[in-house]
């Protein structure tokens, strides 16, 4: 099997879209990843993968914190700009939880601390205690065949 075929058999399994964010002396950082799992109910943790050349990486490393904000359907541009793709600036409605910055508005917010880590290949499986989290009930964004979808 060829790398192509590995991601298009990959890109069979939808998933919700996440943008992990954390902070190092003031200054945020953040990515999308659809790359999240949540791993135990006691104590609660949740996975997320983080490509070794991601900025995001280290930083995670170093602060050992990080929130995933799970997007709904009307934070495609979000997604979008956390992952490279839009070429000018947006305005991203940041708030802070638990000491952590947060998108505001997201479907859900995930406060963690760095459990633990593994190497495994050219990524790190971050796993984070989940310190709190707030949720809303709104319809989530979509990602599968390497496009965006809806719910309905």
């Amino acid at each position: 099997m060829d790398d192509r075929l590995f991601k298009t058999a990959m890109s069979k399994f939808a998933t919700g879209v996440t943008i992990v964010t954390t902070e190092v002396k003031g200054d945020l950082h953040g990515m999308t990843a659809n790359a999240f799992m949540s791993v135990s109910l006691d104590p609660k943790l949740v996975l997320i993968s983080v490509a070794k050349h991601a900025n995001s990486h280290d930083i995670i490393k170093q602060t050992g914190v990080f929130a995933v904000n799970i997007l709904k359907e009307s934070q495609k541009e979000l997604s979008q700009y956390f992952a490279n793709q839009l070429k000018e600036d947006i305005d991203i409605p940041l708030d802070r939880f638990e000491e952590q910055p947060i998108i505001d508005g997201a479907l859900v917010n995930i406060a963690c601390t760095l459990y633990d880590s593994h190497e495994a290949g050219d990524h790190t499986l971050f796993i984070g205690r989940v310190e709190n989290l707030m949720v809303q009930d709104e319809e989530p964004l979509l990602y599968f065949e390497g496009s965006y979808k809806q719910c309905k």
